[in-house]
């Protein structure tokens, strides 16, 4: 199956210009962690609720700090018309639970989480993915940084 097939499609997109007060109420009204960021219809970055705390608040910084200031920039995706067990065996590499999905115009068209995954019927390899993933260290471990 294609991940197109199961990824959540009208994703609410942050500025980094915005607050991340403003991510944050956006973040509670979707109960969601992750919001991906984009400018001048270009997909930029990503925000979670975990760079919120650690890149913000931990670091003294306000409510109106802007996103851009505590996004992550380096942005981890997949494509729409890729396999399921591609986008799984990235996750697991990458400790990511959550990706971005592109076109092959580079456009944000949906985001799909290894949850969306295992309920297309994947679940031998979203297990295998969620091992990978909760392997110690990674890109937003909190001993790397």
């Amino acid at each position: 199956m294609k991940i197109s097939g199961c990824m959540t499609r009208n994703v609410k997109v942050a500025n980094p210009e915005q607050s991340i007060r403003a991510v944050a109420a956006m973040m509670d009204e979707l109960d969601a962690g992750i919001i991906p960021v984009g400018e001048n219809d270009r997909l930029v970055g990503m925000i979670t609720d975990r760079d919120i705390v650690i890149r913000g608040v931990a670091l003294g910084r306000g409510p109106d700090t802007r996103v851009r200031d505590v996004m992550s920039s380096e942005v981890r995706y997949c494509y729409e018309d890729e396999e399921i067990e591609d986008a799984l065996e990235n996750m697991g590499d990458l400790q990511v639970r959550r990706l971005p999905v592109l076109n092959r115009d580079k456009r944000l068209v949906g985001i799909v989480s290894i949850g969306d995954l295992a309920r297309n019927g994947e679940i031998m390899e979203a297990g295998q993915a969620l091992s990978g993933i909760s392997q110690p260290g990674g890109e937003h471990s909190q001993t790397a940084h």
